[in-house]
């Protein structure tokens, strides 16, 4: 699970990749398709969703002559549980990190 993780957000991690996620969020898509709605060369494209390919992210199918990409969204919904999992820890060390910094603050205005 873990090395999952790691490559879904690694793959994430390129806004060219994020952007191609959010179009598959609409609907699949062939490269060229892709490619229309980029400034980027259909290579380019390719090699992104190769990426996102092998990060399980995204399937391609072949209907024809047609190959589109299709986003496997229970990927992108295991990387959203693990994160929804530790927001209330991150909320807490942000919460007690607040609380300090306040304290400090509170500290050097007795002694100024």
């Amino acid at each position: 699970m873990t090395a999952q993780l790691g490559d879904t957000f690694a793959a994430l991690a390129d806004p060219t990749r994020l952007a191609i996620v959010e179009t598959l969020t609409r609907g699949d898509a062939t490269i060229n398709e892709l490619t229309d709605q980029s400034t980027l060369t259909q290579q380019s494209i390719s090699k992104h969703v190769k990426v996102l390919e092998d990060a399980g992210l995204v399937t391609r199918t072949r209907i024809g002559t047609s190959r589109p990409c299709h986003l496997e969204v229970h990927r992108l919904d295991a990387a959203q549980q693990w994160l929804a999992g530790r927001r209330d820890e991150w909320i807490a060390r942000h919460d007690r990190l607040s609380e300090h910094l306040s304290s400090i603050v509170e500290q050097g205005k007795g002694h100024g």
